[in-house]
C-alpha cells in the first residue's frame, strides 16, 4: 500500500508594497501611502540571497493590486527609478533567477499582454478567485468582481502559465456559492489544463477591518469545503491549506494534497499573527503521509515544457536538487 504523499514549496515572501486599489472589508494587508511603502531593492535583494542560501526555491512576489491608482504611491516608486511596480517586479524577478529562486508572482489583475510578459520570469503565477459571489466585503474593490477575476484565470490558461488559484471561506458567501466557485474552477481546468492547485483559505478576523468582529470559518465549514474540492476538481489539481491557518492535523484527512509556500526566513505579510510551522511541525501535520518539497512549478509542468528559456536552466537544476534530498 502506498503512502500518500503532501507537498509543500519552500519560500520567500517578498511585499513590494501593501498600497492597493482595493479595500476589502477583511484585509489588514492593505496600508496607506507614505514614506517606506515600497520594499527598498537592497532589502528585496538581502532576502532573495538569504533565502537561496537557506535552500528556498520559490520567491513569492505579492503586492497591492494597481498600487498606482492610489494618489502619491508613484511619486515613492519614482524616487527608485520605476514608474510601474509592475516594472519593478520584473527586475526582481530577473534578480531571484540569478540567486537560483524561481519567482512566483501574485500581483492582482494583470492583462493578458502583462500576464505574457510575466510568464517569461515566472515559474508559476497566481490570483485568488475567492468567490464567484458579489458578497458586501468586496463593495470597495474593483478588482474582486468575480467575472474580472474569472477572465484573467482563463487567460493564464490561453497563454500556458502554471496557475495557483483559491477560495476564502467565510467572507460572506454560502454553501452555494462555494460549490460555484469550485465548479468555475474545475470547468476552466478541464479546458486549459492550467491549474496546479486550489487553496482553501479560512478567513480570520483582523482587529480594525470592516469584518473584525465577524465570525472566522469552522473547521466544519473548511472541512466540508476541502470534501467538496476534491470531488468537484480534476485529480491532477492540488488542493492546498495553509498550514499556519488552519486546524491542518484535522484538516489533513479531508483531502488535502499540498500545505502550500512555508518560509524558513520570512513570516505570512497578509496573516501575521499566524507563524509559519517549520519543517518539523509539517511532518507532525501529515502525520502518517510522506512529506515531500516540490518546486512553485508541479512536475507535470516541467514534463510538458510549460515554462520559458529563461527559467529552464534553473528549474531543472533546482528539480535535480530537489530529487536528490528527497533520495
Amino acid at each position: 500500500m502506498h503512502r500518500k504523499v503532501i507537498t509543500y514549496s519552500r519560500n520567500v515572501f517578498l511585499p513590494l508594497t501593501h498600497v492597493c486599489q482595493n479595500a476589502c472589508g477583511y484585509c489588514c494587508f492593505r496600508q496607506a501611502t507614505g514614506a517606506g511603502c515600497v520594499l527598498p531593492p537592497d532589502e528585496a535583494h538581502r532576502t532573495i540571497d538569504t533565502g537561496a542560501r537557506l535552500g528556498c526555491t520559490e520567491a513569492l512576489f505579492t503586492f497591492g493590486e494597481r498600487p498606482g491608482e492610489v494618489p502619491g504611491f508613484s511619486d515613492h516608486l519614482a524616487a527608485l527609478g520605476y514608474a510601474d511596480i509592475l516594472d519593478y517586479c520584473y527586475d526582481l524577478c530577473l534578480y531571484a533567477i540569478r540567486a537560483g529562486v524561481l519567482p512566483h508572482t501574485n500581483a492582482g489583475i494583470l492583462t493578458a499582454a502583462e500576464l505574457e510578459r510575466f510568464r517569461e520570469v515566472n515559474a508559476s503565477m497566481g490570483l485568488m478567485l475567492e468567490t464567484t459571489a458579489d458578497v458586501p466585503a468586496h463593495r470597495h474593490s474593483p478588482g474582486k468582481d468575480p467575472a474580472v477575476r474569472i477572465e484573467m484565470i482563463e487567460e493564464a490558461g490561453r497563454l500556458r502559465i502554471p496557475f495557483t488559484t483559491g477560495l476564502l471561506i467565510g467572507i460572506g458567501e454560502t454553501p452555494a456559492d462555494r460549490e460555484e466557485s469550485l465548479e468555475v474552477i474545475a470547468d476552466l481546468q478541464r479546458r486549459y489544463g492550467h491549474i496546479q492547485e486550489v487553496i482553501i483559505q479560512n478567513f480570520c478576523p483582523k482587529e480594525g477591518t470592516d469584518m473584525g468582529n465577524a465570525a472566522p470559518a469552522s473547521s466544519e465549514e473548511m472541512a466540508g469545503t476541502i470534501s467538496l474540492a476534491r470531488e468537484i476538481l480534476p485529480r491532477e489539481v492540488a488542493v492546498q491549506i495553509p498550514p499556519n491557518l488552519a486546524d491542518a492535523e484535522r484538516l489533513i484527512r479531508c483531502g488535502v494534497d499540498d500545505l502550500g509556500g512555508v518560509s524558513p526566513l520570512t513570516i505570512d505579510y497578509v496573516n501575521p499573527e499566524h507563524p509559519w510551522p517549520q519543517i518539523e511541525g509539517l511532518k507532525k501535520i501529515v502525520g502518517d503521509a510522506a512529506l515531500r518539497e516540490r518546486l512553485c512549478i508541479y512536475p507535470r509542468f516541467i514534463e510538458m515544457g510549460w515554462y520559458s528559456d529563461t527559467i529552464a536552466p534553473l528549474i531543472h537544476r533546482l528539480q535535480k536538487e530537489i530529487e536528490e534530498r528527497s533520495l
